[in-house]
């Protein structure tokens, strides 16, 4: 594999004080609810995020699965953005296991979409046509506009509208703590409106499995049930679990405050990709130009660890270029690159990624 692996967040590996936690966790068996350290992991997710208590799953597509399990019944529909994780990343888990369908709208270049949009997206349950409208979710980050970070602000407003119709707000946060990190807030500021938010402890947070659901005690005990009829229920889990108790500690062996240097990364090698011939803006809801007269990248739009952009070359033949310099980048919806920024990732690495790009676009030009 190359030296310096961009494609996603995913590819961390634990740190060494995860390692020693993991070797010498405290284990129980969690479906029976005696795991003390899942316990632990579960409690301090729900602390932190000011919710009532926390479920340890597998992945953020468990986490999001579950949690429409908890809020929804069979028929129901979800409103969400057409281009969000939960819609077009996971095997359309709402339709076959859950038995829903999703009213998709336009993701705008900032990662929201219009609240008045969803204001009318809402079904009309005297009308027997129509489904009956269950949820409403967000994705924060959100992957498809280049990882923005969505504003406080913005979730309470869509969690009014959703209150207001009756239903819940449920925030698909796998990048939730860069969210948190890039705006300088508290995470209960940013979760506090939602009635579920998942995260996941495995991308910049940098554990080897896992994601946490927090919300009410009686919707996660609804999510517990479903996470075991999902094959979810895993036993000696506290394994895992103490990578993410790790990853959420205060100290300086936690991960939080740390995402901050993939933020920097990130900006520094955008600021250096908008400076090539060859670079340009990323498509998609990814920046707000006319896609089809596509102007240089912005780096003022990369906020968190996500960097996307477009290749005036193959871009097959491009990352191919890029591997043989022992980086790695992956290809994105729209004909777009993306590069990740996370831990393991080091300053020295960016500046090595530049100089590799700068010889994969000559070669390729």
């Amino acid at each position: 594999m190359p030296r310096i692996d961009l494609r996603s967040d995913t590819v961390t590996q634990p740190s060494p004080a995860m390692r020693r936690a993991m070797a010498g966790a405290e284990l129980g068996d969690d479906v029976f609810g005696d795991d003390p350290t899942v316990n632990a992991l579960e409690a301090r997710a729900a602390e932190l995020l000011g919710k009532e208590a926390g479920l340890f799953v597998t992945s953020g597509t468990m986490g999001n699965l579950v949690a429409q399990m908890a809020h929804l019944g069979r028929g129901q529909e979800t409103i969400a953005g057409r281009e969000h994780h939960l819609v077009i990343d996971e095997a359309a888990g709402h339709a076959v296991i859950v038995g829903t369908s999703v009213r998709a709208l336009q993701d705008r270049p900032d990662g929201t979409v219009d609240p008045s949009e969803i204001e009318a997206a809402f079904r009309d349950p005297d009308d027997p046509h129509e489904p009956i409208t269950g949820l409403v979710t967000i994705e924060n980050t959100h992957a498809h506009s280049m990882g923005q970070p969505l504003t406080p602000a913005y979730t309470n407003e869509v969690a009014e509208i959703a209150h207001r119709h009756g239903v819940p707000l449920h925030v698909d946060g796998a990048r939730f703590w860069d969210a948190v990190v890039a705006q300088g807030l508290r995470a209960i500021d940013l979760a506090g409106p939602a009635d579920t938010v998942t995260f996941c402890l495995s991308k910049g947070l940098a554990c080897p499995v896992g994601s946490v659901v927090v919300g009410r005690k009686d919707v996660i005990w609804r999510a517990r049930r479903a996470r075991k009829m999902v094959g979810g229920g895993m036993r000696q889990a506290g394994v895992l679990a103490a990578a993410g108790l790790v990853a959420l500690s205060d100290g300086p062996e936690g991960m939080i405050d740390r995402l901050a240097e993939d933020h920097a990364n990130a900006r520094r090698l955008a600021e250096a990709l908008s400076e090539m011939s060859g670079i340009i803006a990323a498509g998609g809801n990814a920046q707000p130009t006319d896609p089809d007269r596509p102007g240089p990248l912005d780096p003022a739009r990369v906020r968190t660890n996500f960097v996307l952009f477009r290749v005036e070359r193959d871009r097959a033949s491009f990352l191919a270029a890029l591997r043989a310099r022992d980086v790695q980048m992956v290809e994105y919806p729209h004909g777009q690159v993306r590069a990740v920024t996370h831990y393991g990732v080091t300053a020295a690495d960016v500046e090595t990624t530049i100089a590799a790009t700068h010889a994969a676009l000559a070669e390729t030009a």
